[in-house]
Protein backbone atom coordinates (compact mmCIF):
# COMPACT_ATOMS: atom_id res chain seq x y z
CA UNK A 1 0.00 0.00 0.00
CA UNK A 2 1.19 3.65 -1.28
CA UNK A 3 2.19 5.65 1.71
CA UNK A 4 0.00 8.98 2.14
CA UNK A 5 1.86 12.40 1.22
CA UNK A 6 -0.12 14.10 3.97
CA UNK A 7 1.72 13.59 7.72
CA UNK A 8 -0.77 11.21 10.39
CA UNK A 9 -3.61 13.44 12.03
CA UNK A 10 -5.79 12.52 14.32
CA UNK A 11 -9.05 14.22 14.67
CA UNK A 12 -9.28 16.84 17.38
CA UNK A 13 -12.89 18.12 19.00
CA UNK A 14 -13.49 21.80 18.76
CA UNK A 15 -15.74 22.80 21.80
CA UNK A 16 -17.76 25.92 21.93
CA UNK A 17 -19.25 26.61 25.20
CA UNK A 18 -20.87 29.48 27.21
CA UNK A 19 -18.36 30.63 30.12
CA UNK A 20 -20.72 33.50 31.47
CA UNK A 21 -23.40 35.49 30.24
CA UNK A 22 -21.43 37.58 28.17
CA UNK A 23 -18.46 35.03 27.12
CA UNK A 24 -18.51 32.90 24.68
CA UNK A 25 -15.00 30.38 24.70
CA UNK A 26 -13.95 27.49 22.06
CA UNK A 27 -11.00 25.44 22.44
CA UNK A 28 -9.45 23.14 20.62
CA UNK A 29 -5.96 20.99 20.55
CA UNK A 30 -3.97 21.24 17.31
CA UNK A 31 -1.38 18.39 16.45
CA UNK A 32 1.00 21.22 15.38
CA UNK A 33 4.07 23.31 17.38
CA UNK A 34 3.09 26.36 19.05
CA UNK A 35 5.00 28.24 16.47
CA UNK A 36 3.14 26.89 13.55
CA UNK A 37 -0.41 27.81 14.86
CA UNK A 38 0.51 31.02 15.99
CA UNK A 39 1.64 32.15 12.69
CA UNK A 40 -1.11 30.35 10.72
CA UNK A 41 -3.08 33.55 13.04
CA UNK A 42 -1.13 36.22 12.43
CA UNK A 43 0.28 35.63 8.39
CA UNK A 44 -2.23 37.47 5.92
CA UNK A 45 -1.21 34.11 3.45
CA UNK A 46 -2.16 31.63 5.78
CA UNK A 47 -5.36 32.94 7.61
CA UNK A 48 -6.61 33.23 4.50
CA UNK A 49 -6.24 29.97 3.49
CA UNK A 50 -8.62 28.23 6.66
CA UNK A 51 -11.05 31.18 8.37
CA UNK A 52 -13.94 30.77 5.41
CA UNK A 53 -15.73 27.80 6.08
CA UNK A 54 -15.74 25.90 2.80
CA UNK A 55 -19.04 24.92 3.21
CA UNK A 56 -20.50 28.49 3.10
CA UNK A 57 -18.97 29.31 -0.38
CA UNK A 58 -17.62 32.44 0.63
CA UNK A 59 -14.19 33.82 -0.45
CA UNK A 60 -11.92 35.66 1.16
CA UNK A 61 -11.00 38.75 -1.03
CA UNK A 62 -9.28 41.03 1.23
CA UNK A 63 -7.08 39.77 3.94
CA UNK A 64 -5.11 42.34 6.26
CA UNK A 65 -3.19 41.99 9.14
CA UNK A 66 -1.08 44.03 11.09
CA UNK A 67 0.01 41.87 13.89
CA UNK A 68 1.13 43.87 16.40
CA UNK A 69 0.15 45.48 19.58
CA UNK A 70 -1.74 48.62 18.33
CA UNK A 71 -1.83 47.01 14.54
CA UNK A 72 -5.22 46.49 12.66
CA UNK A 73 -6.85 43.80 10.67
CA UNK A 74 -9.27 44.04 7.74
CA UNK A 75 -11.03 40.70 6.66
CA UNK A 76 -13.89 40.91 3.49
CA UNK A 77 -15.71 38.27 2.35
CA UNK A 78 -17.54 38.89 -1.19
CA UNK A 79 -17.94 41.59 -3.31
CA UNK A 80 -20.42 44.41 -3.61
CA UNK A 81 -23.74 44.75 -1.49
CA UNK A 82 -23.25 40.82 -0.55
CA UNK A 83 -19.92 41.75 0.67
CA UNK A 84 -19.10 41.41 5.32
CA UNK A 85 -15.91 43.06 6.32
CA UNK A 86 -14.78 42.53 9.54
CA UNK A 87 -11.79 44.89 10.89
CA UNK A 88 -10.32 46.21 14.44
CA UNK A 89 -6.96 46.68 16.12
CA UNK A 90 -4.87 44.23 18.14
CA UNK A 91 -4.94 45.24 21.49
CA UNK A 92 -1.79 42.82 22.82
CA UNK A 93 0.22 40.52 20.85
CA UNK A 94 2.65 38.57 23.02
CA UNK A 95 3.90 36.14 20.16
CA UNK A 96 3.83 33.15 20.53
CA UNK A 97 1.11 33.06 23.12
CA UNK A 98 -1.21 35.55 22.94
CA UNK A 99 -3.54 37.93 20.75
CA UNK A 100 -6.18 40.01 21.56
CA UNK A 101 -8.08 42.19 19.47
CA UNK A 102 -11.39 44.49 18.82
CA UNK A 103 -14.26 44.31 16.89
CA UNK A 104 -15.00 47.09 15.62
CA UNK A 105 -17.92 46.18 12.82
CA UNK A 106 -20.56 46.61 15.33
CA UNK A 107 -21.27 48.29 18.87
CA UNK A 108 -22.19 44.72 20.07
CA UNK A 109 -19.49 43.01 18.60
CA UNK A 110 -17.11 41.34 21.48
CA UNK A 111 -13.12 41.94 21.96
CA UNK A 112 -11.58 38.43 20.99
CA UNK A 113 -8.77 37.09 22.88
CA UNK A 114 -6.82 33.71 21.62
CA UNK A 115 -4.47 32.10 23.97
CA UNK A 116 -1.67 29.09 22.55
CA UNK A 117 -0.13 26.80 25.22
CA UNK A 118 2.38 23.94 24.35
CA UNK A 119 1.27 20.72 24.98
CA UNK A 120 3.82 18.31 23.84
CA UNK A 121 4.22 18.22 20.31
CA UNK A 122 0.73 19.90 19.66
CA UNK A 123 -0.81 23.27 21.20
CA UNK A 124 -4.27 23.91 22.78
CA UNK A 125 -6.23 27.23 21.44
CA UNK A 126 -8.44 28.92 23.42
CA UNK A 127 -10.84 31.42 21.80
CA UNK A 128 -12.75 33.61 23.84
CA UNK A 129 -14.77 36.74 22.80
CA UNK A 130 -16.16 38.98 25.25
CA UNK A 131 -19.01 40.85 24.46
CA UNK A 132 -20.53 43.90 25.82
CA UNK A 133 -23.83 43.15 26.95
CA UNK A 134 -25.40 39.44 27.30
CA UNK A 135 -27.94 40.13 23.99
CA UNK A 136 -25.54 39.37 21.31
CA UNK A 137 -24.47 36.17 22.83
CA UNK A 138 -27.19 33.72 21.91
CA UNK A 139 -26.91 34.57 18.16
CA UNK A 140 -23.16 34.13 18.52
CA UNK A 141 -23.60 30.82 20.17
CA UNK A 142 -25.32 29.28 17.40
CA UNK A 143 -23.30 30.90 14.64
CA UNK A 144 -19.67 29.62 16.36
CA UNK A 145 -20.83 26.29 16.90
CA UNK A 146 -21.52 26.35 13.25
CA UNK A 147 -18.95 27.53 12.08
CA UNK A 148 -15.64 27.25 14.41
CA UNK A 149 -15.48 23.19 13.94
CA UNK A 150 -15.24 23.49 10.33
CA UNK A 151 -12.54 26.63 10.76
CA UNK A 152 -10.57 24.55 12.69
CA UNK A 153 -10.51 21.42 10.67
CA UNK A 154 -9.32 23.88 8.09
CA UNK A 155 -6.54 25.63 9.89
CA UNK A 156 -5.60 21.65 11.13
CA UNK A 157 -5.59 20.44 7.48
CA UNK A 158 -3.28 23.73 6.56
CA UNK A 159 -0.90 23.13 9.52
CA UNK A 160 -0.56 19.12 8.22
CA UNK A 161 0.32 20.39 5.21
CA UNK A 162 3.09 22.45 6.29
CA UNK A 163 4.77 20.06 8.60
CA UNK A 164 7.65 18.35 7.69
CA UNK A 165 7.15 14.37 7.01
CA UNK A 166 8.44 12.57 9.53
Amino acid sequence: MAQSAQPERTENPTTVARKSERELVVTRTFDSPLAAVFEAWTRPELFKLWWAPASMGAVLNVCEIDARTGGGYRIMFGEGPESATFFGRYLEVTPPARLVWTNEESEEAPVTTVTFESQGDGTLLVLSELYPSPEPLGEAVAGMQAMAAEQFAQLDQLLASRRPPP
